[in-house]
């Protein structure tokens, strides 16, 4: 693998463009590995990645039924942060945020992550009680979290309007300093192109079918659009397919898909120096490197396999960003689209071994799965190699929802759930 730098990009400026070759290869699939990852987004690729870097597995297949990235990790608003209430959630999305700050060093590709700040906002006392209770709890978990008074919140986002006659006026927020944002392609691009190096197959377009179980109950292999794949592990991170590829092995998940909708401006100078949240009116705003101002919306109220939700979603988004800041009100929208997004009953992740032997899962992140993608592929390998947990994703194994030890974060995600 060429290793990027300001000499390689100059020596290929040099030479016309000419000599830059694909980041990974396009093999066709073997007839055995050591394990099989479904679903090439960032947390099956980064999973892979890890796998392979940490525990020495080499000979890995990742599987997509599209192209790499092409499902919920190209269709997010690439917020990221870890303020999250309890202490398992706090430690788990702060494990990827340690890793969001050094992984475009250690992939060697610019993920541009940026750690502008997320500023999540109070508008009622209700919002200003359940704030500062997740401030003082991320404080006492070491996790970097702070209130601030309404003129300290325009102070930091100088575009908000905290002016007391609109409908939902701003009373306060919730900064974490170190959130922000990412290129979410860049991050699945970066790690497939370090799989790569070290020996995974990635296959795109090509669908699993089946999961085939041997005498025993365990797991023999994966049925796929182009033939049988025989392996010992099966790593599932399908997202709101999940559900679809589990039942395969004969096993009901307890998963809900819903569409997600964003979608983004016209190109402006750059002008917003932050992420801005806000659960009270259910949108939340941040502006791409390109100028586009990327919003995002709360789920449709309807389960559904559809990249899509209805128009009114959107239409309802767009007015309380306009009343919240005032000044886009005359931007033009040039694109909206959709994700599907897997949801738990008590609205945190599943990073679990499961009753068959040999099939592990990553699901159940509902609005909140690109923020944790390096944690959570980093988990999901160490689950995978071991066939146990991690201290850090032990409290989020399937069967809490048998003993009944919920992590219910239903009010953390700050926006749809």
């Amino acid at each position: 693998m060429e290793r990027f730098s300001g000499l390689s990009l100059l020596r290929h400026a040099l030479g016309g463009h000419q000599g830059w070759k694909p980041f990974w290869r396009e093999p066709e699939p073997k007839a055995e590995y050591d394990a099989v990852i479904v679903g090439g987004g960032g947390h099956g690729m980064g999973a892979a990645y890890y796998l392979a870097k940490e525990h020495g597995l080499r000979n890995i297949a990742v599987l997509d039924k599209g192209w790499l990235g092409g499902g919920n990790t190209g269709r997010n608003t690439t917020i990221i942060r870890s303020n999250y209430l309890f202490p398992e959630s706090a430690a788990l999305y702060d494990h990827a945020l340690k890793i969001w700050e050094t992984l475009s060093q250690d992939l060697n590709y610019n993920t541009m992550f940026s750690p502008r700040g997320v500023l999540m906002l109070a508008h009622t006392v209700h919002d200003v009680q359940v704030f500062k209770r997740h401030v003082f709890a991320n404080q006492a978990a070491g996790v970097d979290n702070e209130w601030l008074t309404a003129e300290e919140c325009k102070a930091y986002c100088p575009a908000l309007n905290i002016s007391q006659n609109i409908r939902y006026p701003v009373v306060g927020g919730a900064l974490q300093r170190r959130g922000g944002t990412a290129r979410h392609d860049a991050v699945v691009w970066g790690y497939a192109r370090a799989a790569d190096a070290m020996g995974v197959d990635i296959i795109q377009n090509c669908a699993v079918t089946g999961i085939r179980r041997d005498a025993s109950g365990a797991v023999e292999g994966v049925e796929t659009e182009r033939g049988f794949i025989r392996t010992k592990k099966v790593g599932v991170s399908a997202a709101g397919n999940t559900s679809v590829v589990m039942s395969m092995a004969g096993l009901r998940m307890p998963l809900e898909s819903f569409p997600l909708q964003a979608l983004v401006s016209e190109p402006v100078k750059p002008d917003f120096p932050c992420v801005v949240m806000s659960n009270t009116i259910h949108a939340y705003i941040s502006q791409s490197d390109k100028g586009e101002m990327v919003i995002g919306a709360g789920t449709d109220a309807y389960t559904s396999y559809t990249q899509r939700g209805g128009l009114h979603i959107a239409s309802h988004t767009l007015d309380a960003i306009c009343e919240l800041v005032p000044m886009y009100r005359r931007l033009r929208m040039l694109r909206n689209w959709g994700g599907i997004v897997d949801t738990t009953p008590d609205r945190s992740p599943i990073i679990s071994k499961t009753p068959v032997k040999g099939l592990y899962v990553n699901c159940g992140w509902g609005t909140g799965g690109f923020k944790a993608t390096p944690g959570s592929a980093n988990l999901f390998a160490h689950t995978i190699a071991k066939d146990e947990p991690h201290p850090i994703n032990a409290p989020f194994s399937l069967d809490r929802f048998v003993t009944g030890r919920f992590i219910d974060e239903a009010a953390a995600a700050a926006v749809a759930h």
